[in-house]
């Protein structure tokens, strides 16, 4: 993979899922770690993880919804590495408590998903590009549903694609400050908490059958990508939108509508 030595990382979100996974792509080519998550015993098995490659790793217990725990965290990396080269904006979600159909989203339904995916992620972004003052590399995670109907999550894929119209304007403004900003969307990936969903055989064959490589993603899939965008080899990438789903044109939520609406 592509050589991080010498740069420090931040990675939100990284204690577990794809975030764990982009925190384990990036150790392994050499960069200095910073994982923060609201999770301390996920924090802790991550550090225990990464440090086994040889890595320095910091962990942040924070809360990316507040402003003071964001600014914690960049002075934090600060004062451990000196600097800061690159950030993974992948803390992002929407409980099952806040998703539903759209005739049925209320605005406090509304404002959780949309504030952490979107308000949040931007304000994460400026935090580190101003602490990035010999430049750097911003990578924001979206998701397919930025670019494709999601019925039962609406408000999320409105959120993610407004995070990645806002990764082109960041790269647009950023990029005379040496602040290379790119996105990075994920398909289906299998991680614990989306286990939780896909608890059935069922309907994990129905969206594999969706898959052109035929099988869903994993954590350890999308870190590679996140490392080359972080690294100096893609010096002359910025304003990219990348997807990652394994060839899939289909979202996970479509899927579990139609075959609601179909057994109705």
């Amino acid at each position: 993979m592509f050589s991080l030595a010498g740069k420090t990382v931040v990675v939100t979100g990284g204690g577990r899922g794809i975030g764990r996974g982009i925190s384990m792509a990036i150790a392994q080519c050499g960069a200095n770690v910073v994982v923060s998550g609201r999770s301390k015993e996920s924090l802790a098995d991550a550090r225990s993880e990464l440090e086994a490659l040889g890595v320095q790793v910091h962990t942040v217990a924070a809360d990316i919804t507040r402003a003071d725990d964001i600014a914690r965290i960049v002075s934090e990396t600060q004062e451990r590495f000196g600097a800061m080269d690159g950030w993974v904006n992948n803390a992002g979600s929407a409980s099952p408590d806040d998703i539903g159909p759209l005739l049925g989203v209320g605005e406090d339904q509304w404002d959780r998903v949309v504030d952490l995916n979107l308000k949040w992620t931007f304000f994460a972004a400026q935090a580190a590009a101003r602490a990035m003052t010999r430049g750097g590399s911003i990578v924001n995670i979206t998701s397919r549903s930025a670019s494709h109907p999601n019925p039962n999550t609406g408000h999320y894929g409105a959120a993610k694609a407004a995070v990645e119209n806002l990764t082109l304007t960041m790269a647009a403004e950023w990029g005379h400050l040496g602040i290379r900003v790119n996105a990075v969307a994920p398909g289906v990936v299998m991680t614990e908490e989306l286990a939780k969903v896909f608890n059935t055989e069922s309907r994990i064959r129905r969206q594999v059958e969706t898959v052109p490589l035929q099988r869903l993603g994993t954590p350890a899939d999308i870190g590679p990508l996140c490392a080359y965008l972080l690294s100096d080899e893609a010096s002359w990438t910025t304003g990219a939108l990348i997807a990652v789903n394994g060839g899939s044109p289909v979202p996970m939520g479509y899927l579990s509508y139609l075959h609601k609406v179909n057994s109705a």
